[in-house]
């Protein structure tokens, strides 16, 4: 499957944080650190790190945004996801 842009992410589709990621909490959320292409990408909020590390245990994407998000800022995090999913961070399971 190619890399995903942010245009074609797929909320609907089961996702998880990649393998090849490792997070690191810090007082504003995360530091996530990609071994394989050795990027880092900030996570700049302790709620967006609880959805990415909650993404494996939900049958999708926008099914772990329901459940933690206040509906509100749904589309604010599903947005945040495309991009950490263009980034590598996250892939589909």
């Amino acid at each position: 499957m190619s890399a995903p842009t942010l245009a074609s992410f797929d909320a609907t589709a089961a996702w998880q944080l990649s393998e090849q990621v490792s997070l690191r909490d810090e007082s504003f959320g995360a530091l996530a650190y990609h071994h394989g292409n050795r990027r880092l990408v900030f996570l700049k909020s302790r709620e967006l790190v609880e959805v990415v590390r909650a993404l494996s245990g939900h049958e999708s994407a926008r099914a772990t945004v329901a459940a933690l998000v206040p509906e509100l800022q749904r589309s604010n995090y599903e947005a945040a996801l495309a991009s950490l999913a263009v980034s590598d961070v996250l892939n589909v399971r």
